[in-house]
């Protein structure tokens, strides 16, 4: 299978803004310069998520994330690809008003090459979005089911499964895009909600347990990649088995190193 490689020296915010009902975007999730070279030149977008608090970290969940934590992966990740359009998402505690969103935006700015920041909520966040991108803080949102309210929400609930909660999330979007954001994130919502929030922005919406409808979609690499066994999210799909193969090398590394079969003739000095 050839692998296709996009031109990421004009990805932008224009651009990314332009596939919308042209073309679907891809999305994925890296943490380190080591996945992030791999993902440069296929993916369209490379999100530092705040989820490596669980898939890298083993927490429970992402709210114990830190801006500094964000910070440095999304240099690591800026290292690996420097030039894929990177988005930091901004981890719990840090936009809780405009002016400390701002300040911490402003962090990320200067402290990494990010292009964009992603911040999760609707309406009640939407004044937040307006201060970020009328002092140049690209933006992408993020509503539906929202990880860092898991505690207030009393875990992590679909969303859309009734018309006023669809009606909710049209509107969550619809301020979400007036605020200037470039896209948004729609995840863990019902298909037909997801649609009806897709057709009401022209702005891509990125679908994650979304359905196809959306404009474009996002996973975490350890997910599609099948590095994560505890469970499937429905969602998801393996596109390989990456634990299993993972433990079938080690194992027979294992066996070369007590066979004395590693290293050979040829791999010594």
């Amino acid at each position: 299978m050839s692998i296709i490689k996009n031109d990421f020296e004009k990805m932008n915010v224009t651009k990314i803004k332009n596939f919308k009902n042209n073309k679907k975007l891809t999305m994925i999730t890296a943490y380190d310069a080591l996945f992030a070279k791999l993902f440069e030149e296929i993916a369209d977008m490379i999100l530092v998520g705040d989820s490596l608090n669980m898939s890298f970290a083993g927490k429970p969940d992402t709210l114990s994330a830190t801006l500094e934590q964000m910070i440095y992966h999304t240099n690591a990740v800026c290292t690996g690809a420097p030039k894929a359009f990177t988005i930091l998402d901004m981890p719990f505690g840090t936009y809780i008003n405009k002016d400390e969103a701002l300040t911490n935006a402003i962090k990320v700015y200067q402290k990494t090459n990010a292009a964009a920041i992603k911040i999760e909520g609707g309406e009640d966040r939407a004044h937040i979005v307006e201060h970020l991108t009328s002092n140049s803080i690209a933006v992408m949102g993020h509503i539906g089911l929202m990880p860092q309210y898991v505690r207030s929400e009393g875990g992590y609930k679909v969303r859309g499964k009734t018309i006023e909660d669809t009606e909710q999330l049209v509107r969550d979007a619809i301020a979400i895009e007036k605020a200037g954001a470039f896209a948004i994130v729609v995840e863990g919502v019902m298909s037909e909600a997801a649609k009806k929030i897709t057709e009401a922005i022209s702005i891509p919406t990125i679908g994650i347990g979304a359905g196809k409808v959306t404009d474009g979609q996002v996973l975490v690499w350890s997910d599609m990649l099948g590095f994560f066994e505890d469970f499937k999210p429905k969602f998801v799909r393996h596109y390989m088995k990456g634990a299993q193969e993972v433990k079938e090398a080690i194992n027979q590394y294992r066996n070369d190193v007590q066979e004395a079969s590693f290293p050979a003739k040829e791999e010594e000095y």
